[in-house]
């Protein structure tokens, strides 16, 4: 019977059929088989064990797992998953560690096997990542450094639409407010906002998409009425590219967890949803252990600002060379008898003209560019850029504030 139309186990017994008979040489017989000498005599060491039944194929399974999973840890393991049922092995096994230092919990690896034996793991669907793009956006190296703020998607709890407004930051991840709104407007975030810096002091920076309140495709600068409330307070907006949230992948993925675990199903009843929503942020806060913190919780690793909000808002800073224009009712100053429209947004606001070179002049609302004014003679006209590549290099005794323009 030729090698290779036969089983593995056919060839086997085919071969100790004409060993026995004793007419070749072992090594041709071996050499006829295709296999090496020492797997000729394994065979016939199995033949003389076990007889043809020694020559089936042998189970490569260990008779003994030196780090199996006891049953009671495999009870402990899926009791915690049930009671945090988004929770994934490390911080499974980091928790139980941190209750239980002196037991040898099992590898990641083996708890991630357990749970899905036990279904408790569905599996997800692979899609295409956006690579990140380098920008000019701050590094959060430390608290407070940078905040981070948008509106988790609107949906409807008892008939009515709700809109929660989350402030986190960067740094730590500490989820500072979460707070449900009817709407996403100006009137209704501020008075957020200014809770928020009352009890834990200001940011540096502020973090957010380009939609409402938080930016205006009606002003110079892309300002809305929140930033720059936020511009008087010393703080600097950070607006990330439209179409790219995945520039501010933190809060988002801090959105995926509270859809996960807070919002699907909202409550009905009226202050159960606020409740529920404060509920996720002490949770969020003080239990659920973050990988990039070393399965710390944000609350272990975050502290107050050392800037207090101030109970008068001051005035934007210009240097000395800065002519100051204060903004109309209509949005608009006057530079050289012309009239230039900044957008009602900076109504009452006082802006920073600087001189760059003959005829051109550069607006700013503190740290914020806002155009390039460019004498360019039609009729008693001068026209105000609002593109911001049209911003000349500011001469470096030009420091607006100690946060620098982007």
């Amino acid at each position: 019977m030729p090698w290779k139309e036969t089983s593995a186990v056919d060839a086997r017994r085919a071969f100790i059929a004409e060993w026995l008979k004793r007419r070749d040489e072992f090594a041709e017989l071996c050499a006829r088989y295709g296999v090496s000498r020492k797997t000729g005599y394994k065979w016939v060491q199995r033949f003389y064990d076990g007889g043809l039944g020694g020559l089936l194929d042998r189970t490569r399974r260990p008779r003994r797992m030196a780090r199996a999973m006891s049953e009671e840890m495999a009870a402990a393991v899926v009791e915690l998953r049930e009671r945090y049922p988004t929770w994934g092995p490390k911080k499974l096994r980091a928790l139980l560690s941190e209750r239980e230092p002196e037991r040898r919990w099992p590898a990641e690896s083996t708890i991630g096997e357990l749970l899905k034996r036990r279904g408790l793991v569905k599996e997800r669907k692979r899609r295409t990542r956006t690579p990140y793009r380098t920008q000019p956006l701050a590094a959060a190296t430390e608290p407070n450094a940078v905040w981070t703020a948008d509106f988790k998607g609107a949906y409807r709890v008892a008939g009515r639409y709700c809109h929660p407004l989350t402030i986190a930051d960067a740094h730590s991840r500490y989820l500072l407010k979460l707070q449900p709104l009817e709407g996403e407007r100006f009137e209704l975030a501020q008075p957020v906002f200014e809770r928020v810096f009352r009890e834990y002091g200001l940011p540096l920076r502020i973090r957010t998409d380009n939609g409402a309140p938080f930016a205006s495709t009606n002003a110079a600068g892309g300002l809305s009425r929140l930033s720059v409330w936020w511009v008087r307070l010393g703080i600097l907006p950070e607006r990330i590219e439209p179409g790219h949230p995945e520039q501010n992948g933190r809060h988002e993925r801090m959105h995926r967890t509270l859809k996960a675990e807070a919002v699907h199903p909202g409550r009905t009843r009226e202050g159960e949803q606020e409740e529920l929503l404060e509920g996720f942020r002490r949770y969020y806060n003080d239990e659920r252990p973050h990988e990039a913190l070393g399965q710390r919780t944000p609350a272990n690793v975050y502290v107050p600002s050392s800037m207090p909000f101030p109970e008068e808002l001051p005035e934007p800073e210009y240097p000395g060379e800065f002519a100051l224009r204060r903004v109309n009712s209509n949005g608009c100053f006057s530079w050289n008898a012309c009239r230039q429209n900044l957008g009602k947004v900076l109504a009452g606001e006082e802006v920073g003209v600087e001189p760059v070179s003959d005829g051109r002049w550069q607006v700013w609302f503190g740290p914020i560019y806002l155009g390039l004014i460019v004498e360019e003679r039609r009729g008693k006209n001068l026209f105000l850029k609002n593109d911001p590549s049209e911003k000349e290099a500011r001469n470096s005794s030009s420091a607006v504030s100690p946060m620098s323009p982007v």
